[in-house]
């Protein structure tokens, strides 16, 4: 944005002139400030785009110039410049509402991306109904529940910033949507969005494949290689299941995320990476850092701010809105599909253990099996009275193979709480291979059930 106006923050004035130069250089006019009075002064007085300010000033806190802005300018993106290690202060920034951070010494490159970044915010004046319009073709969260509308907008203030989110909810609810949704309402939907599943990564090709390598590097190597930072470099890198990581890989992943420069396999020469972080998981991650099974440090940067994903169960109502949205989908253009009044009423009375990708399965059988263009309980097929034999099922008078089937899931389950869902714990603790117990959990359905209980 040509002539845009900037405000730096530094009490040092080889900083303020270095940053004040690179800023020119931009085609933006920069305003110094020394202090925490003179920002508020200065803010007071003109209309800024963007506020740079170091986190150490002469008479106070960087962080008060963030909390004076995000009150009294909620539309004016501020990034703040902390000193090199200091990732407590990054964090409560970033809590605070900052936009992102620069880490001292200053990169001019990583200073010229985020202030490219910053002027490409959207204007944050809601739409009549409170909500940002949809994009035409643009995945949508669909319903009105009040849990859902509490996530879209959650969604709507996350996509104005670059801070760090972990979405929590149970398997099948919608994660990785909301992922792909601050990511396409950001600065950043022109670039990639990268979704990586940390669980399904073999722990030998992990550096690899996160980090790229050189031709040469190890036996195999034939090529250079990009990794997933690189490949999602202006844009958003998404990761599943982030609690799967081993403990050596979650060391590499905290440098990437604070130092913003990754180094490939077989390089002497690190390369800075222009990346936001979005990590989901469905473990309780407090809980895995009490037991030592994830590190505390990372946690806290993955985790600086949380979105909660609402299961199906709390939807109501929008629980047959989503199913005609899923039927319109699937039927096509040449066929009209609609629930009965019964089935209906059967969606909303089943408990989803697999929430809308379980929603998703069913409806799509159901397509396949409906003989005309209504669809009636039975092509449903719901199956709604497995109940594991842990929850009180009566196994007597059950034919030998279920019988068997109900005591094998019962001693997973019981497992895997008691090795806090960590499968490979549970497969030690059950005397059987970690591909013998997913295929277990494969074959018994009970895969949505891995979701630890509060």
């Amino acid at each position: 944005m040509a002539n845009g106006q900037v405000l730096v923050v530094d009490d040092e004035a080889d900083i303020r002139e270095l940053l004040g130069m690179t800023l020119i250089r931009m085609g933006l006019e920069p305003y110094c400030a020394s202090s925490v009075s003179e920002a508020i002064e200065l803010l007071g007085r003109n209309r800024f785009e963007l506020c740079l300010t170091d986190m150490r000033l002469s008479d106070g806190e960087g962080l008060a110039v963030v909390e004076h802005i995000t009150r009294n300018h909620p539309s004016l993106p501020v990034a703040v410049i902390t000193a090199h290690g200091s990732a407590e202060n990054a964090v409560a920034a970033l809590k605070a509402g900052a936009f992102d951070y620069l880490g001292k010494p200053v990169s001019l490159d990583q200073l010229r991306a985020l202030v490219r970044a910053a002027l490409k915010l959207p204007a944050t004046e809601p739409a009549q109904d409170g909500e940002a319009a949809p994009v035409q073709g643009e995945p949508q969260l669909i319903g009105e529940s009040l849990p859902l509308q509490t996530a879209r907008q959650l969604i709507e203030k996350l996509a104005r910033s670059q801070a760090p989110v972990q979405v929590r909810g149970e398997s099948g609810c919608g994660k990785e949507l909301a992922a792909r949704l601050i990511h396409l309402k950001s600065p950043r939907r022109e670039g990639p969005f990268v979704a990586v599943n940390c669980g399904a990564i073999p722990e030998n090709l992990m550096e690899s494949e996160f980090f790229g390598h050189r031709k040469g590097a190890f036996t195999g190597a034939v090529a250079d290689h990009d990794g997933f930072f690189q490949a999602a470099n202006g844009g958003t890198l998404f990761l599943d299941e982030v609690g799967d990581l081993p403990l050596s890989m979650q060391v590499k992943l905290l440098r990437a995320i604070q130092e913003k420069r990754v180094r490939k396999i077989g390089s002497t020469s690190e390369e800075p990476v222009d990346v936001r972080i979005i990590s989901a998981t469905h473990r309780h991650l407090a809980d895995e850092v009490k037991s030592g099974a994830f590190r505390q440090d990372l946690y806290y940067r993955l985790n600086v701010i949380e979105l909660r994903m609402p299961s199906l169960r709390e939807l109501g109502q929008d629980v047959p809105r989503l199913a005609a949205a899923i039927l319109a989908r699937h039927a096509g253009a040449s066929r009209t599909l609609r629930l009965s009044a019964a089935a209906e009423a059967a969606l909303l009375n089943y408990h989803f253990p697999g929430n809308v990708r379980e929603l998703e399965n069913i409806l799509e059988r159901a397509v396949a099996l409906a003989a005309g263009s209504e669809i009636g309980v039975d092509d449903l097929q719901l199956d709604d009275e497995r109940a594991p034999a842990d929850e009180g099922a009566d196994i007597e008078g059950m034919p030998l193979p279920e019988r068997l089937e109900a005591v094998e899931r019962k001693a997973i389950l019981e497992a895997l709480e008691r090795t806090r869902y960590n499968q490979t714990a549970a497969a030690k603790v059950l005397g059987i291979s970690f591909r013998a117990l997913r295929h277990r959990i494969q074959r018994l359905g009970i895969r949505h059930e891995l979701e630890p209980k509060a």
